[in-house]
């Protein structure tokens, strides 16, 4: 109550008092004042409801533009690694050279016989032809991370040659790193976009049993992985906005 409502209503009941005025004046002029307060309230919040509704609009607006974004992203991510795997199945596909997408993975396996000597890790002049096939098509897509992934069978090493090589996890790690090194030092590869692993025997294509499985299982693999999205690219709606006051109920005598 401000001074001035304080001052009259004091007045008013000063004079009610005295019987200069009926005590039902006094009390309409009581819930007058009350009414008052309250729609100034009522002003206030529908000012503040109208501010935050405007707020709200704005961010929809802006994460209706976001969301148009990353879908335009995403499909010409889509496109991109279909023209990849098209261009890689008509530069190399073969029956040594196999290509295969999975879940936005484009993996490239090539059999051992291409790349290596048995039990060696020296790329072979065939070899390092296909590799530059690969790195021609890759800098093509200069945002793709390539794993250089080794695999051998389950036979073991020969014992001949177990002094530079003690079992088939150092000669797969050995020959992936080889393909890398080829990739990357003759045909251009941007060393960042390379990793190496060897898995030794432990992830086959085929049956180890039998000449033909244990063929497809000595080989390496080119993974191709898919580009990234950066997390800050999709923001939640922002919820620092100052509540909205509700007013509550009030009664007048």
């Amino acid at each position: 109550m401000s001074k001035t409502t304080w001052i009259v209503a004091s007045a008013l009941s000063v004079l009610a008092l005295f019987g200069f005025i009926s005590l039902s004046a006094l009390k309409q002029y009581r819930l007058t004042q009350s009414l008052k307060k309250e729609l100034h309230e009522l002003r206030t919040t529908a000012n503040d409801v109208t501010t935050r509704a405007n707020q709200l609009t704005t961010e929809l607006e802006e994460g209706k533009t976001r969301i148009e974004a990353l879908q335009r992203e995403n499909q010409e991510a889509n496109q991109a690694q279909k023209s990849m795997e098209t261009e890689m199945r008509q530069a190399l596909e073969s029956k040594d050279v196999t290509i295969s997408q999975l879940q936005g993975r484009l993996t490239v396996n090539i059999l051992d016989r291409i790349l290596f000597d048995s039990g060696e890790a020296a790329v072979k002049p065939e070899g390092e032809k296909v590799l530059q096939q690969i790195a021609t098509v890759l800098a093509q897509f200069p945002k793709r991370q390539i794993n250089v992934v080794g695999h051998t069978d389950n036979i073991p090493i020969r014992a001949g040659s177990r002094g530079q090589y003690a079992t088939n996890w150092e000669l797969s790690t050995a020959r992936a790193t080889a393909a890398l090194r080829m990739l990357s030092e003759r045909a251009g590869v941007d060393p960042r976009r390379l990793a190496a692993v060897g898995y030794g025997e432990f992830h086959p294509l085929a049956d180890n049993s039998t000449p033909e499985g244990r063929a497809k299982n000595r080989r390496i693999a080119l993974v191709v992985l898919p580009e990234e999205f950066e997390p800050s690219d999709v923001r939640p709606v922002s919820t620092n906005a100052p509540a909205i006051p509700i007013p509550t109920e009030k009664t007048v005598d």
